[in-house]
């Protein structure tokens, strides 16, 4: 495993089940940041099919909402989080890291449009579930720069698989 923990461009690499099960409880490890401008949110609301205003109608946003400004779509701020642990964690020789999904999702906070946002990934658990195989429980903080709480909390499930892929 390497990546400096203060550095937020560094990527930690696990390489094996047991650097994992060695990294348990440790400090959390920072993404890199990304902007969510407002093109962003506008391409999300499209995909998704989730165009209400306090996303997508900047003026009623200025006048009507209670942040003052459009919002990010909580699931689209979720959606990147694939992206932020990639830019922190890597899993050489891993044959497979498959999302397993969430124990709980929690939207504190609004993401205001044009906000600079990132995350922390805390290991909470490593459950070898089979011989090369863990589930890892992650304690995930998303959070805007200059936010005076974070936008998300969620404890999120992936699996990884190390060794021999299997054919198919």
């Amino acid at each position: 495993m390497t990546g400096n923990p203060s550095d937020p461009s560094a990527v930690r690499r696990f390489d094996s089940v047991q650097s994992l099960i060695d990294f348990q409880g440790q400090p959390a490890i920072a993404s890199r940041t990304v902007e969510i401008d407002q093109e962003t949110i506008d391409r999300f609301a499209q995909v998704t099919r989730d165009s209400q205003w306090i996303h997508v109608d900047r003026e009623r946003a200025l006048a009507e909402s209670p942040y003052q400004d459009t919002i990010a779509h909580g699931f689209l701020v979720l959606s990147l989080l694939t992206h932020w642990q990639e830019s922190c964690i890597a899993f050489p020789g891993a044959v497979m890291a498959l999302n397993y999904g969430f124990d709980k999702v929690r939207f504190t906070a609004p993401v205001r449009s044009g906000s600079r946002v990132s995350a922390r990934f805390a290991l909470a658990q490593v459950v070898e579930t089979k011989p090369g195989e863990v589930r890892c429980s992650w304690n995930v903080t998303i959070q805007a720069e200059d936010a005076s709480r974070p936008s998300v909390h969620a404890d999120w499930l992936i699996l990884i698989r190390y060794g021999q892929s299997r054919p198919g």
